[in-house]
């Protein structure tokens, strides 16, 4: 059943503010012991080549001659991290993300993304949120992700920490709850609650019933403080930080710990064509908050439930190899992803690879793609939920997974 673009986001207008999760059709029973997956979309196109870099290839240096990161020196603190004699961790990351890989719980896929050719950012976000083939007709009330919950079958828990429901949790046959955790407030006073919930008493959008989907609301939006108000206080002594994902994704952690196994989150600020910086400056200070976050991910979330949990980190597409004339990068192809769990068999470099040079260039300016993201997501899902070719195949038609032997 298609869910209506109104049903999640414009059904209450004006009691938005009071009751920003809606959810009809789905109880959140007590977590049971099984798997988890995080995707953090990082929407603009970061600039892997600066943060997973090629440090090895003089063509890299060459190529970028004001933003590239020098060679990995242990003595220098601003110096890239060796991962391999080809790829170093950008230095913003040493004490977030380098301990993961030096714990074999992180690995990085280089030259993956999509074969969308259009460096829109709009259209290949579009294009990977729904998971569908390039060239055909396109069913936006049909994401992957709400097809991943719709596979998963009545265990499933999914929830997407946004603003508004993304595109790849619509469709399914029940609706997804959304929330933007930087706008979780106290709990609502029950008596404003009543008013708005007898605003909405018998009616009706198609089959669902407006009343009961603002109490349901009310009960999970108050849960989730409950949540993480208790988490506050048992850490204390200002352990949880203040700072945008870095706050958000410890609360994410303490979430699906608790209550959900299938999430989403996107981060904004990637679009670096002016000043993006090197070791230091613009992308150094958003790449290291992002390490930070999912640092703080894994720690929130707990030694035991990580060891279950696989986290995707995905772009719409990479940036142009060479720099351009301000000192910034442009719309590219391929990019590096990042897998996360605490049961992988990381600190590796995985899927297919080839020498950095003009000659291997997409169109003579970026990277290639040589893993598709729903072949490595697809691979990902069988490995972590059990998932047989026929239900992956049902997830990313026309796509064959690939298993990098990750989990």
């Amino acid at each position: 059943m298609h869910v209506p673009h109104f049903h999640r986001r414009d059904l209450l207008k004006g009691a938005a503010a009071f009751a920003p999760m809606v959810v009809a059709g789905r109880a959140f029973a007590a977590p049971q012991a099984d798997s988890r997956m995080l995707v953090v979309f990082l929407r603009g196109a970061y600039d892997a080549a600066n943060v997973i870099a090629p440090t090895g290839s003089d063509f890299y240096h060459q190529s970028r001659p004001t933003i590239a990161l020098g060679k990995p020196d242990a003595l220098d603190p601003k110096a890239p991290l060796a991962l391999d004699a080809d790829w170093s961790l950008h230095p913003a990351l040493k004490d977030s993300i380098y301990p993961l890989w030096q714990a074999r719980q992180v690995a990085f896929v280089p030259f993956a993304g999509t074969d969308d050719m259009s460096r829109s950012h709009f259209e290949t976000q579009d294009t990977i949120e729904l998971g569908q083939p390039i060239g055909g007709h396109r069913d936006y009330g049909s994401g992957f992700m709400a097809r991943l919950a719709q596979t998963l079958g009545r265990g499933d828990k999914p929830i997407a920490f946004t603003d508004q429901l993304p595109l790849c949790f619509r469709g399914g046959a029940d609706p997804i709850p959304n929330l933007a955790l930087a706008n979780v407030g106290k709990p609502i006073d029950p008596r404003q609650a009543k008013l708005i919930e007898s605003m909405y008493a018998g009616q009706q959008i198609g089959t669902s019933d407006l009343g009961r989907s603002v109490a349901e609301g009310f009960q999970v939006r108050d849960m989730v403080f409950k949540t993480l108000d208790e988490e506050m206080k048992a850490a204390g002594r200002g352990a949880v930080s203040t700072k945008g994902f870095e706050l958000s994704a410890q609360r994410i952690g303490t979430l699906m710990r608790e209550q959900f196994n299938l999430a989403f989150v996107d981060v904004g600020g990637w679009d670096t064509h002016v000043n993006q910086g090197g070791a230091t400056g613009y992308l150094a200070d958003r790449i290291g908050e992002l390490g930070r976050g999912l640092a703080g991910f894994v720690t929130a979330i707990g030694p035991k439930a990580w060891q279950k949990t696989t986290v995707v980190v995905v772009s719409e597409f990479g940036r142009t190899f060479h720099e351009n004339g301000d000192r910034g990068t442009d719309h590219g192809h391929g990019s590096v992803y990042w897998v996360m769990s605490g049961g992988l068999a990381g600190g590796r470099m995985v899927g297919a690879q080839v020498a950095i040079a003009q000659a291997t260039l997409n169109q003579n300016r970026d990277l290639p793609v040589l893993t598709d993201y729903r072949s490595l997501i697809g691979g990902l899902t069988m490995r972590q939920f059990g998932l047989g070719a026929d239900r992956v195949g049902a997830l990313f038609p026309g796509a064959r997974p690939v298993d990098l032997k990750l989990i």
